[in-house]
């Protein structure tokens, strides 16, 4: 156990620096953007004011109501930086294996004759990966009332729609309703299925460093296959042959996915032990 916990603050170093500059982009991009959007919509409101020669209160009838943060929410200075760290985190999941293999001093010798599991290898990356993921959306639920507190204090109540909480920004903006779900249930599935496609590429890199050539295409099929065993319900009930309730389509592919997770990792583990040699 100890070494597998050593395993897994030796990876979360290795990608710490990558990691706080996410962090540091994140704060910056968003904190900015609250302030440059903020002042240009109220730039722009009180100029249609001063040239219309409008009450506020006509201007909010007039042109739909007043200012709130999802005009913040959707804007690229808020969603670059978690689009950024979604992108870096899929890359680093061929990088925290491939980097092993293709560096100056291929450490995949020496971390593959450790007096230990290569399970633990396996899973100790895997974990690195999904404490970073949760570590960002962390990250992201606590600076998002501050940002939160700073658009409410620059905007004047008159043209103010509504303060909003943060639970309220997260269900009415689609992309922070994915990272941050309402609901215990919808973090499970959401992020159980980031954990299953995690877990079928790097059993798609096992294959691939198993068998080299061959071993994209057995990876590629593997992808595939796994994709269509989970969205099977799915496929099943748009042929028109059957019909699930929503919550039965829900069971099933939890079900599924379980399966689907529970075999990758058994594959991927096997594939390290047997098949990849050093």
């Amino acid at each position: 156990m100890m070494r597998y916990l050593k395993l897994v603050n030796f990876e979360i170093n290795r990608f710490s620096k990558i990691y706080i500059s996410l962090l540091l982009i994140t704060l910056v991009s968003q904190f900015a953007g609250v302030i440059i959007v903020t002042k240009s919509l109220l730039n722009d409101a009180r100029e249609i004011i001063s040239r219309e020669k409008l009450s506020e209160a006509t201007y909010i009838a007039q042109y739909g109501g007043g200012i709130d943060f999802t005009h913040i929410a959707n804007t690229l200075w808020f969603l670059g930086p978690i689009a950024l760290s979604a992108v870096a985190l899929i890359f680093y999941i061929f990088l925290i294996w491939y980097r092993d293999w293709f560096g100056k001093n291929t450490f995949i010798y020496r971390l593959l004759m450790l007096p230990t599991s290569r399970l633990s290898i396996y899973l100790s990356k895997a974990t690195a990966i999904f404490l970073m993921v949760l570590g960002l959306i962390a990250f992201q639920i606590i600076i998002l009332p501050m940002e939160n507190a700073l658009f409410n204090s620059y905007v004047p109540e008159s043209l103010l729609n509504m303060q909003m909480s943060t639970f309220a920004i997260a269900k009415l903006n689609s992309v922070l309703n994915l990272v941050i779900p309402g609901t215990f249930t919808q973090f499970l599935f959401s992020y159980g299925i980031g954990l299953m496609i995690m877990s079928i590429l790097f059993t798609a890199i096992m294959f691939e460093r198993s068998f080299r050539i061959k071993g994209i295409i057995l990876g590629l099929v593997y992808v595939g296959i796994s994709a269509a065993v989970f969205l099977a319900p799915v496929f099943v009930m748009e042929s028109g042959n059957f019909y699930f309730y929503p919550n039965e389509i829900l069971g099933l592919q939890l079900a599924l996915g379980i399966i689907v997770t529970g075999l990758s990792i058994w594959l991927g583990s096997w594939l390290l032990k047997n098949r990849v040699t050093v």
